[in-house]
């Protein structure tokens, strides 16, 4: 039996996310004891439907051995996803549930109600439909986090993935979590294994306040998980103002104290979650 695997980092608050195809369950315990914050076997997308029943049992086989992962099932329109659900509900190992192709509330409910109560569900938007239900998406009882499928977002849309024509659905991925008082959403991939234009997209993931991203490969988390996270620089800024200021905002003097300090107190408790320490603190 293999060892089983966990996770430091909070699922609310995880930051790389990756994806491994189910039928390379040789891969499974890698990724698992890989820097990443969160794994997703996948019996979707990367799964043909011929392989989908080999796939899914490899799956659970991991899972019962006492091993912990999020499984990214198939959309709800189709006939695999009752399937997965009956082979999933009630492992123990089961961390959540990617649904693919969330085009409304109801999906994220139908599902829920097919697995061991209280299952978190990632919901994965990928259409035009989906990023215009994400208000309704977000509210579902059963929605842990929203996530962006950006790749087949722009297939169905024909829209480029340059950042500018991005920004809108990232935006609405964004605002809706936020008000419907979920984490912040998960960001696409970035497919290429340049470092330097994964830093580039994780930098604009953080800029548009989405707080993960989803990864097609192992070597991409811990470029991830540092830009995701504050930087030494920014925990020593966050520590001067709360010492100027006070904890509690007792030597707030004007209106722009306030939006500095909460946004201090936010790097704070992000350092502490993440083990980063101010750049002056070699700790």
């Amino acid at each position: 039996m293999e060892t089983p695997v966990t996770f430091g980092v909070a699922p609310e608050r995880a930051r790389s996310w990756l994806l491994v195809p189910a039928t390379q369950p040789e891969a499974f315990a890698t990724a698992a004891a890989s820097e990443v914050d969160a794994v997703i076997l996948d019996i979707e997308d990367a799964v043909a439907p011929h392989a989908k029943p080999a796939a899914r049992d490899a799956v659970v086989a991991w899972l019962e051995a006492g091993n912990s992962a999020w499984v990214r099932i198939n959309d709800a329109t189709t006939p695999f996803w009752a399937d997965d659900l009956e082979a999933l509900s009630g492992l123990r190992g089961l961390a959540g549930i990617m649904l693919a192709k969330t085009e409304s509330g109801g999906q994220v409910d139908a599902t829920a109600a097919r697995v061991t109560a209280g299952t978190r569900i990632l919901a994965l938007v990928e259409s035009a439909v989906g990023l215009e239900a994400t208000p309704e998406i977000a509210r579902a009882q059963s929605t842990f986090r929203l996530a962006f499928g950006s790749g087949d977002f722009r297939r169905d849309t024909g829209m480029s993935d340059e950042p500018l024509a991005m920004a809108y659905p990232r935006s609405r991925l964004v605002v809706s979590s936020r008000a419907a008082r979920l984490p912040g959403p998960i960001d696409g991939p970035t497919l290429t294994a340049n470092d330097s234009i994964l830093a580039r997209d994780s930098a604009l993931t953080v800029s548009m306040g989405m707080t993960g991203k989803l990864c097609m490969h192992a070597e991409q988390a811990p470029v991830v998980n540092r830009v995701l996270a504050p930087a030494p620089g920014d925990v020593t800024w966050a520590d001067e103002v709360i010492d100027m200021l006070g904890i509690d905002g007792v030597h707030v003097k004007d209106g722009s104290d306030l939006p500095r300090l909460a946004k201090a107190l936010k790097i704070r408790e992000a350092a502490g979650i993440f083990g980063i320490t101010a750049e002056n603190n070699p700790a």
